[in-house]
């Protein structure tokens, strides 16, 4: 079976690692940019996606250049404590969960491409724009500014922008709290989150709020952005453990993205071309699912291909899973208990079980995890999507 990916990004290189493990040699990967650098910030992997990663035995080489996150905490924009948690094995997974850079992350695989299938599996400068290939499968795993979605439905317009913009950045600094938390600070409508990566003195970070007028450039990364000028919005937010405006302004450069997702597909197929990762579910950069649902894509589709020969039972498990989840980060998913206190106590708390009980915080958070398809005993528990 021929098998050409559009993309080359996590997803569609994480597409061909798949389909090699599970028997399939005749696979290429187109990328449109004439050479694949390591550009982004950081990200993070759950436990379901460094699952996949470790069954194709990557488990060492993503442990060298990530951080094994120790904590999740949300806090109000006074630095209060709303909800922590432990997160990868100090949680009971039998895998851990990374922060790390993406661009680090898209070269490992890059390598592992090359090393398995092939100095001539990946094709820079090769950009696929209709669906006219020369393959058995076609798999669109070309974004959120898809091409192969676009000749699929080709009246669908431009990713819809909810009002929101992000500044992304890095900063070398002061670990804080645990030296691997993974922190996030808001009141539902500006948001501050920050985790270290690299050797953990590299701190990324996120910052969000409204933005009034028409938004930037849709689904580009990469818009260069004003440090000073994102710090003046979160002037005075300075905790006792962790000073925002001054680890953004001394960040040596920060990107703007205006928040957008895609809506929901009633179809990622059609005849020998299929859709995966962005390219078929965009979602919200919300409870850290973007590079995980499309790692998490590329072993279902690879599993599907070799037990049925076809991409029906992929589409069956993964869309309306995926489906639930863009909806689930409309409505702030986990993040929403940011909301909720600020809502319930604007000014601040003495003790936020009067805000926000443990029960709903607790609940919160698991019914999260059951929709992102990483609740720990069912993971720990799900069979392999290894096919040999």
């Amino acid at each position: 079976m021929r098998i050409t990916i559009a993309g080359a990004g996590i997803g569609g290189l994480a597409t061909a690692l798949s389909l090699h493990a599970a028997g399939f040699e005749d696979v290429v990967v187109h990328e449109a940019a004439p050479e694949i650098r390591p550009l982004g910030v950081g990200i993070n992997l759950l436990p379901h996606a460094v699952r996949e990663l470790t069954e194709l035995d990557l488990a060492d080489r993503l442990a060298a250049i990530a951080v094994p996150t120790a904590e999740l905490a949300y806090f109000n924009r006074y630095g209060q404590a709303v909800w922590a948690e432990p997160r990868g094995l100090a949680a009971g997974y039998r895998w851990p969960q990374y922060s790390v850079h993406r661009g680090r992350l898209q070269l490992l695989l890059l390598d592992a491409v090359r090393e398995r299938l092939g100095g001539h599996a990946v094709r820079t400068g090769s950009r696929i724009t209709s669906l006219r290939h020369d393959s058995d499968l076609l798999v669109g795993a070309d974004g959120i500014h898809s091409a192969v979605r676009s000749a699929l439905y080709p009246d669908e317009g431009a990713p819809p922008w909810n009002g929101l913009v992000l500044w992304r950045g890095t900063t070398y600094g002061t670990p804080f709290l645990t030296g691997r938390s993974m922190i996030m600070a808001g009141d539902g409508t500006q948001k501050f989150v920050a985790y270290p990566i690299g050797d953990g003195h590299l701190v990324n970070w996120i910052a969000e709020q409204p933005l009034h007028g028409e938004p930037p450039e849709r689904g580009n990364w990469n818009r260069p952005a004003d440090p000073a000028a994102i710090a003046g919005h979160f002037a005075d937010w300075t905790f006792d453990w962790l000073d925002v405006p001054a680890l953004i302004t001394a960040a040596e450069a920060a990107y703007e993205y205006p928040m957008v997702d895609r809506d929901p597909l009633p179809s990622w197929r059609r005849d020998d071309v299929v859709l995966l990762g962005d390219a078929a579910h965009a979602m919200y950069p919300v409870g850290s699912n973007g590079a995980s649902q499309a790692i998490i894509d590329a072993r279902v589709l690879a599993h599907s291909l070799a037990t049925t020969g076809g991409t029906a039972a992929y589409e069956e498990l993964r869309r309306p899973a995926t489906t639930a989840l863009q909806l689930a980060n409309r409505q702030q998913g986990p993040e929403v208990v940011m909301r909720l206190a600020h809502e319930r106590a604007p000014d601040g708390f003495e003790d936020i079980e009067h805000v926000v009980p443990l029960a709903e915080r607790t609940e919160i958070a698991a019914a999260y995890k059951r929709t992102a398809g990483f609740d720990p005993v069912l993971l720990n528990e799900r069979p392999t999507w290894s096919v040999r």
